[in-house]
Formats: structure tokens, C-alpha cells, sequence
């Protein structure tokens, strides 16, 4: 059976107990040694003899057949994966291990796709603590916001210190009361009564003020501020999905700048608003409407980002010639056919993104990207259409309708390990955040 490190820690890997599997990847040996037959195998090498790795799930116990010569290059290790039974030791075994040499290809393979959390790993994989996530609801804010009652917060900060996350755009929902499943998608299932979104919102934005102050998150607002921003002490942009608290009125843009320091703007989410149409309904108003590009013109002279996540390709392209700064999608992947009422998009509308100098967010959603490796692979494909100063990361965290690849902040080290396989260290860099980076500098400046 093949298994890769990303298996490690999912149910694949627990079902492949007592099977008889190969891995490769770095011997872990308490003292320097030329051979033995009893040691620890990890998705990549060590930063000293003895250093024990912090991640049980990351980690293969391995019992030999009989001596192995220890490599400082990988090795490939064939034999019978046992789930270990003492609470206080690792959960994989690899039992009756013998080696099988390695090929540059299985080596490529092989190369960091599990990053183990210990801090010397987690500083090198992501690059000086500056990621940026540029669409997250994390710490539960719109459930607490739908609620209207007294909550608690999930923990944001302590998960960005861990796996090096700097700074999260943390949006509002500005539609959320009006927002139901249905005919298998998100849908409006209402119209909402006059001021009903614009009050909804106002709460929203307070809580998020609360979450971050609860926290100690600080909120960011000018491109100084995110300039200095790093994952010791995490901050957050205040951003909102859907601009429809504005309700038509332009004078309400201000106050979401003056009053809640909004920064991250974006324009539409799952109702076709007064400022244009969706991906996931019919087109009513041919794409941008007169008033979304009077709030984009606005946002651009005030400093506020302009996201058009959930825009149709035509919303995109009116935006891109209304726009004197970069544009964002913040959240999305690339797909290479039409299907209709995705939220996917084509080579086409990620390049109207990038012709602007703008960014697109990759979502780890597990049904397209099961496993990191396959999570990098989406960022390599956005890469190909729309350029390596295009594409950022966007979790969605918290706000994805299935299971997400990357749960956690504190997992983005690992992430980061999968783009290191395919990405030099600057490239990767600029994808988990730099561009982003770019683009809050341009729009505020």
C-alpha cells in the first residue's frame, strides 16, 4: 500500500494498520550513529542529532528487521505499519523495516509535506512570520454575530503564533440573516427588510472589535502597520463579505472606514446586491451596477482593498476597468470548464485579477484538495494561469460549506512544506502573503 506523509494523521493511515506499506523520508537517531535498528522517520531531515520531533502524527516509530545503515539523505523504508498501543509513545510503527534504497524520484516525492511544529522548523518554513490569510471568519464571529447573545470566542491569536500567521483579513457576513441552504448551494432566501443588514452589520463589527481585543489582536489600519505586522503578535484587517450594509447609501462606506476601521472591502456575497451580480444566481444587473463602481472608485480613493469574491466574470471585468488600484478575489481555485453556479473560476477571469496586479486567494476546500500536497498543486495551477505574483492564500476559515485542509493556523507550517516543493523560498514567501502585502500597500497608499 502507498501512503504519503500527508496521510499521516487521517483516517488512510489509521485504516492501513497492519499493511504492508513503503515511506520515505529522514532518519531521527538519538546519538550519531552509523547504524541501527531502532529509529525515527519524519518528512524531512532533522535541524540536529537528537532533536525529537514535536508531532506524534508526523513521526514513524521505526523497528528493524535487522541493522540499517543511517543516510543523511533520505532513505526508502519498506514494511508493516502498526498503530502503536503505548499512550505515551508515537502512533506509527513501521514493524519488520528494511530498506529499499531511494530514487531522485521518490525523494522528490518524499520532500516536506508534513511540517513538524518544533519553532527552529516552523521560522524557516514560513518566511519571517509574515503570512497573511486574506479572507477568514475565524473565531466563530458570524455565528456569535446570528446568535445576538452573549459567546464564546474560538481561540485566532494563539494558532496564528504558533504556525506563523501574521496578520488575517477577519470578515463580517453583511448578508448572513437572510442566507439559507438550498437546491444543494447558498442561497438568498429572502429579501431583507429596509436597515435590517445595515443593523446586522453594525453588531457584526463590534463583535469583531470585541474578538480582537479579547485576544490582543491588533487591528490594522495602514500598510506601516501591516508592513511591521508579524506572527509574535498577530493582527487582524477588518474586512466584510458583501458590501450590502451599505443598502445604496455611499456615506455608509465612510463610517465603515472611520468608525470600524474597514480596510478589505468586498463587493458581493451570496445575493446579488445593489452593487452587482454572483456566481451562484442568475445575472440581474449584467454584471457591476452604476453604484458598485461609484464604491469601488470611493474605495480606491479612501484605502479600502476591493474584493470581488463570488463576482460573476462579468462583475470582474467592469470592476477591473473601474478600478485605479490592484483588485482581490480572495477566495477561490481554478477549474478548466463551466459549471454552472460555481464558485470556481476560469484561466480567463483569474487573469482579469492579475492584469490589475491583484491576488487571488486559494481555499483549502478538502473535496478539491485532500491532502497538502494536493492544496500546493492548487496554488501551482492558479501560478501557471495568472503568474507567481498572483496568488495568495484565502482559508475561508470557518466559513467553508465542507471540510477544510487546513483547520488550523498552527497547521500552516505544513502547508507551507508542500509549497517548498514546488516553490523556491522567496516565491513562497510572496504566496503566503507577500503579495497580498503588495496589494494593501498599492490600495492604502
Amino acid at each position: 500500500m502507498k501512503l504519503h506523509w500527508t496521510d499521516f494523521g487521517t483516517p488512510r493511515a489509521d485504516l492501513a494498520d497492519g499493511e504492508s506499506i513503503e515511506i520515505t523520508g529522514w532518519a531521527t537517531t538519538a546519538l550519531p550513529v552509523k547504524n541501527a535498528d531502532h529509529f525515527l522517520l519524519t518528512a524531512e531531515p532533522s535541524c540536529c542529532v537528537g532533536c525529537v520531533p514535536g508531532n506524534p502524527l508526523a513521526v514513524i516509530e521505526v523497528f528493524a528487521e535487522r541493522t540499517i545503515e543511517i543516510s543523511s539523505s533520505a532513505m526508502r523504508l519498506a514494511g508493516t505499519l502498526v498503530l502503536g498501543d503505548d499512550h505515551m509513545g508515537w502512533r506509527y510503527q513501521l514493524k519488520s523495516a528494511r530498506s529499499k534504497g531511494v530514487t531522485r524520484r521518490r525523494l522528490l516525492a518524499a520532500s516536506p509535506l508534513v511540517c513538524l511544529p518544533m519553532p527552529a522548523l516552523a521560522q524557516a518554513q514560513v518566511p519571517d512570520g509574515t503570512a497573511v490569510d486574506i479572507h477568514s471568519h475565524a473565531g466563530n464571529l458570524n455565528r456569535e454575530a446570528r446568535s445576538y447573545g452573549p459567546g464564546t470566542f474560538s481561540p485566532v491569536a494563539e494558532p496564528m503564533r504558533r504556525g506563523g500567521m501574521s496578520t488575517i483579513c477577519l470578515a463580517i457576513v453583511a448578508d448572513s440573516p437572510i442566507i439559507r441552504f438550498s437546491e444543494g448551494r447558498l442561497r438568498p432566501g429572502r429579501e431583507p427588510k429596509p436597515g435590517e443588514l445595515y443593523s446586522f452589520s453594525q453588531r457584526s463589527f463590534e463583535l469583531l472589535h470585541a474578538l480582537a481585543r479579547e485576544q490582543g489582536l491588533p487591528i490594522v489600519r495602514t500598510a506601516a502597520e501591516l508592513r511591521a505586522a508579524r506572527s509574535s503578535r498577530p493582527s487582524v484587517i477588518v474586512s466584510s463579505e458583501g458590501a450590502d450594509f451599505l443598502e445604496g447609501r455611499i456615506e455608509r462606506l465612510d463610517e465603515g472606514y472611520q468608525r470600524w476601521a474597514l480596510r478589505h472591502l468586498q463587493l458581493t456575497h451570496y445575493r446579488p446586491n445593489e452593487l452587482g451580480d454572483i456566481q451562484t444566481e442568475q445575472s440581474v444587473h449584467g454584471g457591476l451596477t452604476p453604484f458598485g463602481a461609484e464604491v469601488i472608485r470611493r474605495c480606491n480613493r479612501m484605502g479600502i482593498v476591493v474584493d470581488v469574491a463570488h463576482g460573476t466574470y462579468d462583475l470582474v471585468k467592469q470592476a477591473a476597468k473601474a478600478t485605479t488600484k490592484p483588485l482581490v478575489l480572495s477566495h477561490s481555485s481554478l477549474t478548466d470548464r463551466a459549471i454552472p453556479w460555481t464558485r470556481r473560476i476560469l484561466p480567463d477571469h483569474a487573469r482579469v485579477i492579475a492584469s490589475t496586479r491583484g491576488v487571488i486567494g486559494i481555499w483549502p476546500i478538502a473535496d478539491y484538495f485532500p491532502s497538502y500536497a494536493g492544496y500546493a498543486d492548487g496554488f501551482a495551477k492558479m501560478v501557471d494561469v495568472a503568474g507567481i505574483d498572483h496568488v495568495g492564500l484565502g482559508t475561508d476559515q470557518l466559513g467553508l460549506v465542507g471540510a477544510s485542509t487546513m483547520p488550523s493556523y498552527a497547521d500552516l507550517p505544513r502547508l507551507a512544506a508542500a509549497l517548498r516543493a514546488k516553490f523556491t523560498a522567496d516565491e513562497t514567501a510572496k504566496l503566503l502573503g507577500g503579495n497580498y502585502r503588495r496589494v494593501f500597500d498599492a490600495s492604502l497608499s
